[in-house]
């Protein structure tokens, strides 16, 4: 409830005006049977016209003032309920921005858009509730009560054994409603966790004909949340008629009693019977809004656990002991040369008065800028392990190597050796658990987040784009880039050569994640896109595994112009990606078992060894060739292959070329005729390849029926 009454404390003035005008209808509501019994008593039964019609013109007025005191009050209930709405989500959402990977995984991603919605709706429609409804049926009943009294004060017992009746009714409801509305919450989560994991592996399914086996897990969901909501109705449904029952009992002790008491006062007990009513009605509408804030105290809990999430990772001036924060704040500074001491002296002050602290503020953030300019991009592992929430065993340990800026580093092992999770410490998507990562000299945790991620550019394994145009997918990368450093960028990727023969170009509409593109399309859009940033750390986490080898080889050569002076870690399951790296890093279960050039890991590194004989082939027989003068022969291989799968392409393009021509032919050309013309355009553009693009394929010789 602190929650809820946290907004409605922000809206004061509305909510307030929309009880103020539901006060008016609550008291036009109350007077209508009053006068009612006035019309009877003094009208009817008197045989006075003019007194029914005095009663009821001022009745119809009442009922006018009423009516625009329900109007009112719907607007402002509403407009306030939205408003709040409106803001929990946005507070929900900012919060989970500042979240760590390591509290989204906690929270679960499905969770969090249960909360953001359905939640939220359930706390919405109960504010909205409160002024329409909730604060009207306690002053409904009060003020019927009341009146019920004054008309005949011998009924006094009898409305009090009513009301403590039904509000012991209301609070067993309240009391059994709450633990199973917040189990059925908690199954809404389940039921949206399923649907989402089918939604985004629908692909898989269908090509496992798993359709069947989604569709019972989903149906166990769905019945485990269909029996949550049983429960809970169920409560509702004992209860609710409950309270019916003792108010309708009252109706005919009342009819009973008044038989004898009021026999000649027919408007009296009119009145009295409709104040009745009019308390069983607020004691039902009590009954619906206290189920809805059953409901929504559940959800109010469950969104103020995002509110309240205290994220894994510290800022800069948060971390004891980072370089802005206290404790060993002296370590790093005294490190650096020509500052031996001036650490010493640092930490001598902390503690003394707020010009001290203001004091160590401003070193400890240009010490950030120093130290950064000194050693610019240069990345450094220090003994670092690191271990997910919930798990004990370390997804990687004992961790130490470094980087000199603008050197190229690739990272390869087995599936599972840590290498994704190794380069997602370096932006701080996770925090070591052990150890430290330096960045340009500087330990990360001790950085504030946002000034070390304007530094690196992060491609992740699985390309993610957004709904939107191309154009305003690869600005990500820089607001403020032009159509040409865009272009620049595809370019470089060789993503302009697809983007280009779209109909619509860089304006083309993409789906959610890009879902009319292929997987290699989204990957180079994704590379395109973090070069666009101009980074000094780039980061490529395996991010060519949907590219064939020769686009990988044209992809990778346009990183190394453009990345010139960055420095780069590439993550891979291809040797041949990452041979060409300054130093390569091997991982195996989590921890580095070789780093060095590929020369060195050959020499001494048994998996580096094992995963380059899995792929190139056997070292020992590439040796013994070598011996025997045949120390080329891998490279004339792959340089054989390379030359077939080119003309393989240059075949097929000329080939489409003589269809196109043949099937658009005038009446009396012959498809000699076509062909001559092909192979004329030909030899203007490749002469060497001219004889050969359009040759008949012979089975056994040349590329006729090679594919690569």
């Amino acid at each position: 409830m602190k929650l809820m009454m946290h907004y409605i404390k922000r809206h004061m003035g509305m909510f307030l005006t929309a009880v103020v005008f539901l006060t008016i209808e609550t008291f036009a509501d109350l007077l209508q049977p009053t006068f009612m019994s006035y019309i009877v008593d003094r009208g009817v039964k008197g045989q006075e016209m003019g007194a029914i019609l005095r009663y009821g013109l001022i009745m119809l007025g009442i009922t006018a003032m009423g009516a625009v005191g329900a109007v009112v009050r719907n607007i402002y209930a509403s407009r306030t309920s939205q408003l709040i709405g409106k803001e929990i989500r946005l507070a929900i959402y900012e919060k989970v921005q500042t979240l760590s990977y390591e509290n989204i995984d906690r929270l679960q991603p499905a969770s969090i858009i249960t909360r953001i919605t359905n939640d939220v709706t359930q706390i919405q429609n109960f504010i909205n509730g409160i002024m329409r409804i909730m604060l009207k049926a306690p002053v409904t009943c009060i003020g019927a009560v009341m009146l019920i009294i004054f008309q005949m004060p011998g009924l006094l017992p009898l409305m009090l054994v009513i009301l403590v009746c039904a509000g012991l009714l209301i609070y067993g409801n309240m009391k059994m409603g709450y633990p199973r509305f917040d189990r059925m919450q908690r199954k809404l989560d389940s039921l949206n966790r399923t649907s989402r994991e089918f939604l985004s592996a629908i692909r898989v399914v269908k090509a496992f004909r798993a359709e069947r086996q989604e569709q019972e897990k989903f149906g166990d969901v769905a019945e485990q949340l269909a029996e949550a909501g049983i429960s809970s109705m169920r409560v509702m449904a004992v209860f609710g008629p409950m309270i019916n029952l003792t108010v309708n009992e009252g109706i005919v002790l009342l009819l009973w009693l008044s038989g004898r008491e009021m026999s000649g006062e027919i408007g009296r007990l009119m009145a009295c019977v409709n104040y009745m009513t009019q308390v069983l009605f607020a004691l039902g509408m009590v009954s619906n809004i206290l189920n809805s804030a059953v409901r929504a105290v559940a959800s109010s809990a469950r969104v103020r656990e995002i509110l309240d999430e205290v994220p894994a990772q510290k800022e800069a001036g948060e971390i004891p002991g980072g370089i802005s924060g206290q404790g060993k704040r002296g370590e790093l500074l005294d490190s650096m040369p020509g500052r031996r001491g001036a650490g010493e002296a640092l930490d001598g002050m902390h503690g003394q008065g707020e010009e001290a602290e203001d004091l160590d503020r401003t070193l400890g953030h240009r010490r950030v800028e120093e130290t950064l300019d000194e050693r610019k991009d240069s990345v450094m592992f220090r003994r670092v392990s690191f271990a997910y929430a919930g798990t004990s065993r370390p997804a990687v340990h004992g961790g130490s190597f470094s980087i000199k800026a603008g050197e190229t580093i690739g990272i390869i092992g087995p599936t599972g050796s840590g290498k994704s999770t190794l380069v997602n410490l370096v932006p701080r998507f996770y925090d070591a658990s052990e150890g430290q990562v330096l960045v340009g000299g500087c330990d990360v945790t001790g950085m504030p987040v946002s000034k070390l991620r304007e530094m690196i550019a992060v491609v992740p394994q699985k390309a993610l784009l957004f709904t939107g145009t191309i154009q305003e997918n690869l600005r990500w990368g820089d607001r403020q880039a032009g159509l040409e450093e865009i272009r620049k960028a595809a370019e470089t990727v060789c993503a302009d050569e697809f983007v280009s023969k779209l109909p619509e170009g860089y304006e083309t509409q993409l789906g959610q994640g890009g879902v009319n593109l292929s997987g290699g399309q989204k990957q180079r859009l994704s590379i395109a896109r973090a070069l666009l940033k101009k980074p000094r750390i780039l980061i490529l986490d395996d991010c060519t595994s949907a590219l064939d080898a020769t686009t990988e080889a044209r992809v990778l050569a346009g990183i190394r112009r453009e990345s010139a002076g960055m420095t780069v870690l590439l993550v891979s399951q291809r040797i041949s990606t990452v041979m060409k790296a300054d130093h390569i890093l091997c991982m195996e279960d989590g921890g580095v078992c070789g780093f060095g050039s590929h020369e060195e890991l050959m020499a001494g590194c048994e998996p580096y060894k094992a995963i380059y004989r899995s792929q190139i082939g056997n070292e020992s027989q590439t040796e013994e060739a070598a011996g025997n003068g045949l120390g080329d022969i891998k490279a004339a291989e792959m340089d054989s292959f390379t030359e077939k799968m080119r003309q393989e392409a240059a075949r097929q393009k000329m080939q489409n070329k003589f269809r196109e021509r043949t099937q658009g032919k005038p009446q009396g050309r012959t498809s000699e005729e076509a062909q001559g013309e092909v192979r004329e355009e030909m030899r203007e553009k490749a002469p060497e390849k001219a004889e050969s693009a359009l040759a008949p394929e012979v089975p056994g010789k040349g590329g006729g029926s090679f594919h690569g």
